[in-house]
């Protein structure tokens, strides 16, 4: 049990890892786990900030009870009401039968529909204020960040951030809690997998948010999901701030699908020739083996992509696509991109995939290379100087 562990003098971490769920979302593959991170704050009035899964409901009730001994909870704080966050909803309503739930007014229209009526309840807006007798919680209303109810509370006694899903990561919390006590490096691949593929899609969202909470003196972040912040809170406000821009480094990241290998061997002869031309990082991926969450994550972190497939009964091989619509549904801004490929008894890869980048808006660099059969040595040719104008466009 995670007893004790304090944020500040009377506000403790409550949250409890999962490693046993194998897709966040039932979508989203879960290598490392995931935390479920909730708060209580033990004042005048008590209060709990976020619930957990309902799977991980009994651990938490106990975690609550550990801090509070038989004192009642006054109040619990909804700041998103997914189920992974308010799932422990109904528990706390039989544990704690005088319990007011605090959330705004679309929080309740959501909740009313997962768990029928709160008995006790309090709306809030944006600004409004709760006092718990030390501390002051200010509530900041950030719709689609990336439900339309979401929110955040701010503690203007500890200059703590209850951020809700902003700021938050996949993997679980292996003993550290805080940032100082983890390999933030470690979390960073994960914490752009979960922002890319869950909130990017709402960065212009994101970016309100930012204007929002410039004034607010920030003294540590704690969101639901991955470390909390305390030594270092600009390092994730950063990042959040790149990725919600779409902020790109210099680099490519070759996606292919491939039957019999043959456009498996243009991509990565592709590849090669893109670091030999000076492209300093370049990743390549089977789109059919490789979950669309992690290509997604790459693509956000870099500037060109190149797209390779064969022709697939007229159309493009089918695992391609699926990536391709994770970016539509993203609608990610624009990359340079280059796309090649191969045909045998039919065409419609390749030209199936000039025309998803124009819908997408990216920049097409070069003309696209088709191979007929296999690769012959022209056609790796092709693919060389393809490789060098993308290169070129990359390091401008």
């Amino acid at each position: 049990m995670n007893r004790n562990i304090r944020l500040s003098g009377n506000t403790f971490y409550v949250g409890v890892n999962d490693r046993r769920t194998q897709l966040f979302e039932n979508l989203w593959p879960l290598p490392e786990g995931i935390s479920y991170n909730a708060y209580l704050i033990n004042d005048e009035k008590t209060v709990l900030i976020d619930t957990v899964e309902v799977s991980k409901t009994e651990q938490f009730i106990r975690e609550i009870r550990a801090i509070l001994g038989q004192k009642p909870l006054d109040y619990l704080i909804v700041n998103h009401t997914e189920p992974d966050h308010s799932g422990a909803l109904i528990a706390l309503l039989k544990e704690f039968p005088g319990l007011c739930v605090v959330g705004n007014r679309v929080t309740f229209r959501f909740l009313d529909g997962f768990y029928g009526d709160c008995p006790h309840k309090k709306i809030v807006e944006h600004g409004d204020v709760l006092s718990t007798g030390e501390h002051t919680l200010r509530f900041i209303a950030t719709p689609m960040i990336h439900w339309p109810e979401t929110m955040m509370t701010f503690d203007e006694t500890d200059g703590i951030l209850f951020s809700g899903d902003a700021f938050g990561s996949f993997k679980t919390l292996d003993g550290g809690v805080f940032d100082d006590e983890v390999d933030l490096s470690a979390y960073e691949d994960e914490m752009r997998r979960y922002y890319s593929n869950i909130v990017g899609k709402y960065g212009k969202n994101v970016q309100r948010a930012y204007e929002l909470l410039r004034d607010v003196p920030i003294k540590m972040i704690a969101s639901t999901h991955g470390p909390v912040f305390r030594k270092d809170p600009g390092w994730v406000l950063s990042r959040y701030d790149a990725w919600s821009q779409e902020s790109t480094r210099p680099g490519a990241v070759v996606i292919y699908g491939s039957m019999y290998g043959h456009t498996e061997e243009m991509a990565d002869h592709t590849a090669r020739k893109l670091k030999e031309f000076g492209v300093p990082d370049v990743l390549v991926f089977d789109a059919s083996k490789t979950h669309p969450s992690y290509i997604l994550s790459a693509v956000w972190k870099y500037s060109a992509v190149v797209l390779a497939s064969p022709a697939y009964n007229n159309d493009l091989c089918p695992s391609v696509k699926t990536v391709i619509d994770k970016f539509l549904e993203r609608k990610m801004k624009s990359r340079y991109v280059a796309v090649i490929g191969t045909a045998t008894w039919s065409g419609g890869g390749v030209k199936t995939l000039k025309e998803l980048t124009g819908i997408l808006g990216w920049d097409l660099v070069g003309d696209p290379v088709e191979a007929k059969y296999g690769a012959s040595e022209k056609d790796l040719a092709q693919c060389a100087t393809l490789a060098k104008t993308l290169a070129e466009r990359i390091l401008k």
